[in-house]
């Protein structure tokens, strides 16, 4: 039942008009109102009505650009504290869960009916048959406090130990990881839902999102560099959990601002902000990073993991490849570097482009010191090279070198491979 419905992917983004969201920071309040903050209450309900939320119309882009107001914009519904879409009704006192199981009794004898179980909830295989040790909430789109009981919710206990079974697959099946990814994306917001309901906003909800925003990120990179599906169009996956990403993000960020006192520190606040900087390595308008930046906390602005991120935006966009890919080898965390792989090749072109064009003629590029300057085999920065429509030669010691002044020079059209970088390898030990 799991691939029928991803065999069933929407049609590939189009890039007319989409509408969009944008990370913003919400004024402090007390938790037990904690309720989504849209732009409008009318918005929200007209949002909910159309069942538009964030399956709208698409972006071509799966990146988010920052808005004139300080945020993201990223092509789909607006993003807030904890998503409307995600369950929580305007105006409704929240409720407290009594469901002691990973889902109720009741969905889980409905769908083993409906023969609805994914490959992780089925006892022996069997896919008409699940058990409370298995099986897990499914994601509901439509549902609201108005139509939920207390025991269709989990309660914290159960939704930490819930997120800890679910992110202990990425790691513990040999399904292939986009079977994985499906999975555990659409039971993580099963799990944001049930957060929003009952209006948990503690430190341990920030511990829970983290790691939620932990599991987007790594699969924004792993979803980038897996071979192609038949069951599942991954392009569409790389969309939705970009989508995601900024949503979850923007609801982790409300809520250290709705925990903030004088006294309060966390832990991985800087890295989790720093993101945020990374994402703009895509073009942007250093005046809405300017206003972002002023909401930001000091001791966040003056933390290595911001001042790492400062240094990355700008030697990209000076076009220092040297600086940049030396900081990323040497400084970047496994989840920065997530968020900066992509842009990592594009380094690369244009060290190989200054090199073709600023070069004697007379003196070729050994292409062992260009292999050293852009942090990648040999072989690898031939086909580099090749890719750009510049031809490498072999001089007469039998040395491949890069002649310079080639005037065909030219990203590529289908992209750029998965090449190596060393500190990929390095985090992949440490994961």
């Amino acid at each position: 039942m799991e691939r029928d419905r991803a065999r069933g992917q929407r049609p590939p983004p189009s890039s007319s008009s989409p509408s969009s969201f944008s990370f913003r920071r919400s004024t402090p309040r007390d938790s037990r109102n904690f309720t989504p903050s849209w732009s409008s209450q009318d918005e929200a309900r007209n949002r909910n009505r159309s069942n538009s939320d964030s399956r709208g119309r698409w972006s071509r882009n799966p990146l988010p650009q920052t808005t004139s107001s300080g945020g993201l914009n990223y092509g789909g519904a607006s993003a807030v504290q904890v998503e409307n879409a995600e369950g929580s009704c305007l105006d409704v006192p929240s409720l407290v869960g009594t469901c002691p199981s990973m889902c109720p009794a009741q969905e889980m004898a409905q769908r083993e009916r409906l023969r609805d179980l994914a490959v992780f909830e089925r006892l022996h295989g069997n896919p008409a048959k699940s058990s409370p040790d298995l099986a897990v909430k499914k994601f509901c789109r439509t549902l609201s406090t108005k139509d939920v009981r207390s025991s269709d919710l989990r309660p914290l206990s159960v939704l930490e130990s819930t997120l800890d079974y679910l992110l202990n697959l990425m790691d513990s099946t040999e399904e292939p990881f986009e079977v994985v990814h499906d999975f555990i994306f659409d039971r993580t917001r099963s799990i944001r839902q049930d957060l929003s309901m009952q209006n948990i906003v503690d430190r341990k909800a920030i511990s829970m999102f983290e790691k939620m925003v932990q599991f987007h990120v790594l699969s924004h990179h792993k979803l980038r560099i897996i071979k192609p599906s038949p069951y599942y169009d991954i392009s569409s996956l790389h969309y939705l959990n970009m989508e995601q990403l900024v949503k979850t993000l923007t609801s982790l960020y409300n809520l250290y601002e709705l925990n903030r006192n004088p006294d309060s520190v966390y832990n991985n606040e800087a890295e989790f902000r720093s993101l945020y900087v990374l994402f703009c390595l895509n073009p942007t308008k250093g005046e809405s990073l300017a206003l972002w930046f002023r909401q930001v906390p000091a001791h966040v602005i003056r933390s290595k993991e911001m001042m790492f991120a400062r240094r990355i935006l700008r030697y990209f966009r000076m076009g220092n490849y040297k600086r940049f890919l030396g900081t990323v080898a040497a400084e970047a965390s496994h989840l920065q570097f997530c968020i900066i792989e992509p842009c990592i090749n594009q380094v690369r072109a244009l060290a190989v482009s200054c090199i073709n064009n600023s070069c004697y003629k007379l003196h070729p590029y050994p292409l062992a010191d260009l292999s050293n300057l852009l942090m990648m085999k040999e072989l690898e920065v031939e086909s580099l090279c090749n890719a750009c429509s510049l031809d490498v030669t072999v001089d007469n010691g039998g040395n491949k070198i890069l002649p310079t002044k080639q005037a065909n020079f030219s990203h590529p059209k289908t992209g750029f491979d998965n090449y190596s970088f060393p500190y990929l390898k390095q985090s992949d030990k440490n994961r």
